[in-house]
């Protein structure tokens, strides 16, 4: 007997069929993963702290590190004619309640009559040197519009004082903010 030698014409490419499937697989595939992804690990903003922000450096820093404390944030200007007066008193603002219970924020920005020109390195060293900041000046932002900080997105809905309000007018708020951590850490021990 001798061996059958008989081949049959293939109708169609098997190799190019499988390259395409495995790719139209490998597509569909990542595309799933990528929505997973955007579905349930894209970070949640609950509240202000959950936010980063940059320092005057241009560092990213997360505003977790002030969760637990009384959290003042300004938007500040060098050559706006409430400086002055709103630098020393929020100096003495965190001064008096301390850096354990409360802090001042301070975020620079030129959107208001560019009454803040400098960049955020000059704008710190200024602060630091003519009014003896001791609190964080950040990364001079947006605080209006499309382009606004998203942090400060979020804190307009929170509260806000107008800049020619006295600070005088915010300290009994601010106490009663210190008051009511304390009060909670106390009942957490």
């Amino acid at each position: 007997m001798e061996p059958l030698t008989t081949s049959y014409p293939l109708k169609y490419s098997v190799p190019k069929a499988r390259v395409f499937v495995v790719f139209l697989s490998m597509v569909l595939c990542t595309t799933i993963l990528c929505l997973l992804q955007l579905r349930f690990f894209k970070p949640k903003i609950k509240d202000f702290y959950s936010f980063e922000v940059k320092d005057s450096r241009g560092r990213i820093i997360s505003l977790e590190k002030y969760r637990g404390k009384a959290t003042l944030v300004v938007n500040v200007a060098s050559y706006c004619q409430y400086t002055d007066r709103n630098y020393i008193a929020l100096q003495e603002l965190h001064r008096e309640f301390g850096p354990s219970h409360f802090t001042v924020l301070a975020f620079p920005c030129n959107q208001f009559g560019e009454s803040e020109p400098n960049s955020s390195q000059e704008i710190e060293s200024f602060a630091k040197g003519n009014y003896g900041v001791t609190f964080p000046v950040f990364h001079k932002i947006k605080i209006l519009g499309s382009e606004a900080d998203p942090a400060f997105k979020f804190l307009i809905v929170v509260k806000f004082w107008r800049p020619e309000e006295p600070i005088e007018s915010i300290k009994p708020e601010v106490t009663s903010l210190i008051r009511k951590i304390i009060m909670k850490k106390r009942e957490d021990l």
